[in-house]
């Protein structure tokens, strides 16, 4: 089993004719993806050869579903461009748009998150994200394929690099699905979303969760998983040693005061159970000690 993404996953690739849109578009497609379709304003009726699969450009997201029945979109969309983008996906009712673009206004996303959520059609994961990885199953995104096969740990994290290293880590055990949520200010899915959607996954048998400083996002998860979440769960949070007031890396780290620290954050964790890594390698291993 998986979650969001599963073998039968139909992907559209918004930005295709692009560098980086082709580029992961090729990835995507050694790694097993079943990518169907490419969408560029202006260039619809052109093609895209990913190393030997032919993969049909439209104009727009609507004419891709209706030619292939795509149902995932991925967007490589420049940051000015990607609200009118995900606007357009959720028109098209596709169930699932993967956002991997960096920089978006958070005013924009804060727009096409309230659009999607109005339309109630469309799961948003990202901005600022990797994607999502159900290994031997299908990639949307830019996570590497070949760093791990189909196991039983399901994994949520807001660091995309920190996603590969604990895929590494833990990559003779495999995973059903990983998901790179994104540490912008204003995500769509969530810590929450994905920790729900492992608990009803069958073939998940343990969890890790990945946060970092800043916001209260870890905290809410820790109260979600005191009452809902039966399944063993380990974490790890980023920046114990970040100075305050000082933005670390992704738009929403930042520490004021006692609010959002490192510390605070594995204080919630462990008061309802999970077991916390003060480093990634130490957090594998609590991991280990579960599944092995």
């Amino acid at each position: 089993m998986a979650i969001f993404l599963t073998d039968h996953s139909r992907i559209v690739v918004q930005g295709i004719t692009g560098s980086e849109g082709g580029k992961h578009t090729r990835r995507m497609v050694a790694s097993g993806t079943n990518v169907v379709a490419g969408v560029t304003p202006g260039k619809g009726g052109q093609t895209v050869d990913a190393d030997g699969t032919v993969i049909p450009v439209f104009n727009t997201v609507a004419e891709a579903v209706e030619g292939t029945g795509a149902d995932v979109a991925v967007l490589f969309v420049p940051p000015r461009f990607t609200k009118a983008a995900v606007e357009e996906t959720v028109d098209a009712g596709v169930p699932l748009a993967v956002i991997i673009t960096e920089g978006v206004p958070v005013h924009d996303t804060a727009q096409f998150f309230t659009y999607a959520e109005r339309a109630g059609t469309t799961r948003l994961i990202g901005p600022n994200c990797p994607g999502l990885i159900s290994p031997g199953k299908a990639n949307a995104g830019i996570i590497p394929g070949d760093i791990t096969g189909p196991g039983r740990i399901g994994l949520v994290s807001k660091s995309g690099t920190l996603t590969y290293q604990m895929m590494y880590e833990l990559r003779d055990l495999g995973f059903s699905t990983a998901v790179g949520i994104g540490g912008d200010p204003i995500i769509g899915t969530t810590h929450i979303d994905c920790l729900a959607a492992f608990e009803a996954d069958p073939e998940t048998e343990a969890i890790v969760m990945i946060g970092e400083i800043g916001g209260d996002a870890e905290e809410r998860a820790a109260a979600f998983i005191a009452d809902n979440v039966s399944k063993p769960v380990v974490g790890y949070v980023a920046g114990f040693t970040a100075p305050e007031g000082k933005t670390m890396g992704h738009a929403g780290a930042i520490v004021s005061g006692s609010s959002g620290t490192a510390a605070a954050k594995q204080e919630a964790l462990e008061a309802v159970g999970v077991r916390v890594g003060r480093t990634p390698s130490a957090t594998a291993r609590l991991m280990r000690d579960i599944v092995g």
